[in-house]
């Protein structure tokens, strides 16, 4: 279907049902701007996923959730409690988790490395709304923002009274789900603490997935002054099964034989972490100042069978965070300032040892550390110039430092000949910015433009690297910037509203794999450009049926360059101008009803449909096969009592066989790998609440 054929399927969706539209009365306030802002306010595409809303999905998980809005997509390697899962905004393809930056109550959630979110680590039943800042975040948050900001607002702890919740859920492959909620408070104190549970034995062979996570909050509030302290810690242990493998040239089709089966019975890995963090905030007149310090420790381990050739890694990641900040509220003339201030100092600490066992890790063949510490500035300056017009302004200068080395042992079980890189040790700088305004031509419709510079550094996991005698070395690449236009317009009122964006994002010196030259490992990519459309719509089509819908046309390519292969790749001078970005559906589309069928009882159902995409790696388009397009629908039924709920959900209602990742084989031509998920599956839920 071309675009101008699913635009129209959402306008005749949302787009008649308009004219009744009318201003809220209650304006939706957004925290991911680092202090609270009205929604209505800001020149850019903002969503809001709220608690109802979340309460309503029949998502499981936060990835399945977001991806029920427009422009996102993920990348599900097993359909196991997003195990492995990494999120896509604006059409980047698999780098998508490293250019789209997921915030945790305005903290970084995401690391630098090349490991997904951990997403178990914040269930569903914990978190109180999602804020979606679309090609907005560079100038408050740095790097890594190029596609937009997700921030995850838990519950607050503050309240009234004793409170005790517990949720349970069971489903499909053995799979069993808790947690616990407990929270206390008054006027100026209140506290929480969690406890979570989860354990499946997933579709895969070879797929367990156990996740254990606690959480505590607090929050004191002395006049002026507010205290907040959280720390939280999160377990994981995960089965790997590998890819299901399909080759036309010698009748290998994994994927239709056995698409359940495992690739690799022995591989697992596990990761435990653990964080803490305090804010301390406190009103000076009409000013607002913030200081947050945060800590957060990730210990990973895995094991890679590999035929017989084992590898065992064992990884630890450390990050200390202080982030003060101040909004100053001044005029000039009859212009009304909110004026952002603010400093993020980062500093992580790596340290990798690599063997070939795990019994061996006390004596690694390779030991490689690394250190990126991170110092940014900024301004941002919300401008109210008449209380129809909006404007915005904002200034970022970061710089990184890297230092990173390489220690092997030549006696060290499993030694084969490896090397050491030599060490390395660089400083780089990047400025981002911003200017947008936003203007309401009544009390419901309002437009937006906005431009801005972003950029991304390149991170431990892709420094790492051989060259083209498989010797190995650290290769610290040019930063990437990003210059994204965007604008759109937004129709709201009592009835649902309208929002449409266009958007255009340019991107030089892109870091991404280049999987056929020997030797260059992760490398600056030529040029390209990301642009496109979004459409989201609801509408309360009755007093007890609200409709929602959403539409994305992406088209991602490069816009020149040749990739160099080499004589053990599928081929060399590979072209790659004009080509589309593997891992981006060129068409998305969303809708969703939630259906109250009488005082207590509600259902809701969600329709999800993407086009076909070009497998990862295949850059030059020319393997001839894509991943094909699918349709997901899911429903649940809900019904409230007294002492809480109880759901019955089904995910991919139609049994859909999917996939929403696969690789093509860099070195045998017609060779690529799948990563099946899961068919119709089913699951029973309760929630009880006390008092």
């Amino acid at each position: 279907m071309h675009a101008a054929a699913w635009a129209a399927v959402v306008a005749a969706l949302v787009l008649p049902h308009s004219a009744g539209f009318a201003q809220p009365e209650d304006a939706v306030r957004v925290n991911a701007t680092r202090f609270p802002e009205e929604v209505r306010k800001l020149p850019a595409s903002v969503s809001v996923i709220t608690a109802g809303d979340i309460a309503q999905s029949a998502a499981r998980t936060l990835p399945e959730l977001l991806s029920s809005q427009a422009g996102i997509t993920m990348k599900d390697f097993f359909g196991n409690n997003a195990s492995s899962t990494g999120i896509d905004l604006r059409g980047f393809g698999v780098t998508g988790p490293q250019n789209t930056l997921i915030l945790v109550d305005g903290r970084r959630l995401s690391d630098i490395d090349l490991s997904s979110a951990q997403w178990a680590s914040i269930p569903l039943a914990s978190v109180e709304r999602i804020e979606i800042l679309r090609g907005s975040g560079a100038v408050l948050y740095g790097e890594g923002a190029s596609s937009g900001v997700i921030n995850i607002v838990t519950r607050s702890p503050l309240g009234r009274g004793l409170g005790l919740e517990a949720f349970g859920r069971a489903a499909s492959y053995d799979t069993a789900e808790g947690q616990l909620l407990a929270s206390y408070a008054n006027d100026g104190f209140g506290v929480n603490a969690s406890a979570y549970g989860y354990g499946s034995d997933g579709y895969r062979a070879n797929n367990r997935n156990e996740q254990n996570n606690a959480t505590f909050n607090l929050r004191w509030a002395l006049g002026a002054t507010t205290l907040d302290v959280r720390a939280g810690s999160d377990n994981q242990d995960l089965r790997l099964p590998g890819a299901r493998r399909v080759q036309p040239s010698i009748g290998l089709n994994e994927y239709a034989t056995d698409r359940r089966g495992a690739q690799t019975p022995l591989d697992y890995s596990s990761r435990d972490g653990k964080r803490a963090g305090l804010t301390l905030a406190r009103r000076l007149g009409e000013a607002e100042l913030a200081i947050g310090y945060d800590w957060r420790d990730k210990d990973q381990r895995a094991y890679f069978d590999q035929n017989g050739f084992p590898r065992y890694q064992a990884d630890t990641l450390e990050l200390r965070s202080l982030t003060p900040r101040l909004r100053i509220p001044f005029a000039t003339g009859g212009w009304r300032h909110r004026l952002t201030l603010g400093a993020d100092w980062n500093e992580w600490s790596y340290d990798s040892q690599r063997s070939n066992l795990p019994e061996n890790a006390s004596q690694p063949i390779n030991r490689v550390r690394a250190s990126q510490d991170t110092q940014g500035y900024y301004f941002q300056d919300l401008i109210e110039v008449t209380p129809a017009l909006q404007l915005v302004a904002g200034w970022r200068s970061e710089r990184v430092k890297y230092t990173a080395s390489d220690t092997l042992d030549a006696t060290a079980p499993g030694y084969f000949f490896q090397t050491a890189a030599t060490q390395a040790q660089a400083t780089q700088k990047q400025d981002a910015w911003e200017l947008g305004l936003r203007y309401a031509l009544g009390p419901a419709v309002s437009l937006f433009a906005r431009a801005g510079k972003s950029f991304r550094f390149v991170n431990v996991d892709e420094i790492y690297e051989n060259d083209a005698f498989f010797a190995a070395q650290f290769q610290i690449l040019n930063p990437q910037h990003a210059i994204t236009h965007e604008a759109g317009a937004e129709l709201r009122g009592h009835a649902g509203s309208v929002r449409a964006a266009l958007f255009r994002i340019d991107v030089q010196d892109e870091i991404h794999l280049d999987p056929f030259s020997t030797g260059v490992g992760n490398t600056n990519l030529p040029p390209s450009r990301r642009q496109g459309i979004e459409l989201e719509g609801s509408w309360q089509a009755a007093k007890d049926l609200r409709v929602t819908a959403g539409y994305a046309y992406t088209d991602a390519r490069f816009l020149e360059g040749v990739l160099p292969g080499g004589p053990f790749a599928i081929g060399t001078d590979m072209p790659i101008a004009g080509k589309t970005v593997p891992l981006v559906p060129r068409h998305k589309f969303n809708a969703a009803f939630v259906w109250e069928l009488g005082a207590a009882t509600r259902l809701s159902g969600a329709l999800t449909s993407l086009s076909s995409q070009f497998m990862d790696n295949d850059e030059p388009n020319t393997l001839g096969v894509k991943i094909p397009a699918y349709s997901l629908l899911d429903l649940k039924l809900s019904r409230d009592f007294g002492w809480g709920r109880l759901a019955l959900t089904l995910n991919n209602l139609l049994d859909a066989d999917y996939y929403t990742y696969a690789v093509r084989s860099a070195f045998i031509a017609d060779r690529y790998a799948v990563y099946p998920l899961p068919g119709r599956t089913f699951g029973v839920s309760a929630e009880v609440k006390l008092p």
